[in-house]
């Protein structure tokens, strides 16, 4: 199965991104920023990421504009006009001067939440290991600045309560309920956990059998005829191939117990293998979208600087996946730009490397996006 054409009738078309890490480098560049202070073992100054990067790739003129780091990804979204569109947005929106006690810290000046809306971003995942990296008064800012934008957020909230509650996206035609929860295997602290009394993201320990059957009841409660529902989950390491078997098992629960129709795996800084288990599309790494990381060394195998925009049709009448492309850009000067062809190429095959465990390959088009196939 997998398609080139345009969705047929009565199917939606999402845009689904990865880690959009604005903050630090990338916020310095921005009409707004805050304080570059950092606090992290090699680095004392966000400034020093612009540097890595200007070293890396040439100069990055300063401002830029709020349309500049999505480059060519406005393109495609003017193209294929997808809704809703979301992204996990890996920083906190803040200028509280309050570290936590951690090793990175992320934050954007709440003056550059326009950036957001520059590229139509409809939702926000906040459950993740940086939305808190200025403590519980940094995450409130993060609301509260994205409250003021009209863009909605799920997986954090001011109390256990929000931090648990789905957020609802209308599509022609129905709705999509969207689950958010972040575990510590990917770096999200247990102690971040929302509470009765205090703001703080949806974690969950470990997936467990407990977690679905909770979900299950949360998703009966919610669920109207013609909904699709979704789940994203920030787990596991940031770099290698390897899908845990426990990370299947428990997608295949969601689907199979919980009702759920598309699971949105994130926190690998590059792509991991796709699923479609019974016509349900499960992305177990969609890998970062935007980041600061021009010019750190390391980990140049997996090509951290090559990211994917995921557009996923599902079909409204039972959420069961029709079509997947895949838009192949690579970061450079803080911008999204254009792969080219063996770039595109080379995800292509990574892709239908990891997919073949999985039962999905994966083919380039002419114009260089890529498909998902699947059995």
């Amino acid at each position: 199965m997998g398609r080139w054409s345009r969705p047929v009738e009565h199917s939606a078309t999402l845009f689904l991104a990865g880690d959009v890490m604005t903050g630090r480098g990338i916020d310095q560049v921005l009409p707004h920023s805050v304080d570059p202070r950092i606090y992290e073992p090699v680095m004392d100054s966000a400034e020093g990421y612009v540097a890595l990067a200007e070293r890396a790739n040439g100069p990055i003129p300063r401002p830029v504009d709020y349309a500049y780091v999505w480059g060519d990804a406005l393109a495609e979204l003017r193209a294929w006009a997808p809704a809703p569109r979301l992204i996990n947005l890996e920083t906190a929106v803040t200028t509280c001067d309050d570290p936590e006690p951690k090793g990175i810290h992320y934050r954007m000046h709440p003056g550059n939440v326009p950036l957001l809306q520059a590229a139509g971003v409809d939702g926000c995942v906040l459950a993740n290991n940086h939305v808190l990296d200025w403590g519980r008064a940094g995450l409130l800012e993060t609301l509260e600045a994205l409250d003021r934008a009209g863009i909605r957020y799920v997986g954090a909230g001011r109390d256990r309560r929000e931090a648990a509650a789905p957020t609802v996206f209308g599509v022609p035609g129905g709705r999509l309920v969207l689950y958010a929860l972040g575990m510590p295997s990917s770096g999200v602290p247990a102690a971040w956990a929302a509470t009765e009394e205090q703001p703080g993201v949806n974690v969950l320990p470990r997936p467990s059998d407990e977690a679905v059957t909770l979900l299950a009841e949360a998703v009966r409660r919610e669920r109207r005829p013609g909904d699709v529902v979704a789940v994203s989950l920030h787990w596991g390491s940031n770099w290698g191939y390897a899908i845990p078997r426990a990370h299947r098992v428990f997608a295949h629960a969601l689907i199979d117990r919980a009702g759920v129709d598309l699971v949105w795996g994130h926190s690998s800084h590059h792509v991991r293998g796709i699923e479609v288990y019974k016509d349900r599309l499960i992305l177990y790494g969609c890998g970062d979208f935007l980041n600061d990381y021009e010019g750190i060394g390391g980990h140049e195998a997996f090509r951290g600087d090559l990211v994917l925009m995921y557009l996923p049709a599902l079909a409204l009448a039972d959420g069961r996946l029709r079509a997947l492309t895949l838009v192949p850009l690579q970061i450079r000067n803080f911008r999204l730009h254009r792969a080219k062809r063996a770039d595109a190429e080379w995800l292509a095959a990574v892709l239908d490397r990891e997919g073949r465990a999985l039962g999905t390959s994966v083919t380039v088009s002419a114009d260089g996006r890529l498909a998902l196939h699947w059995r």
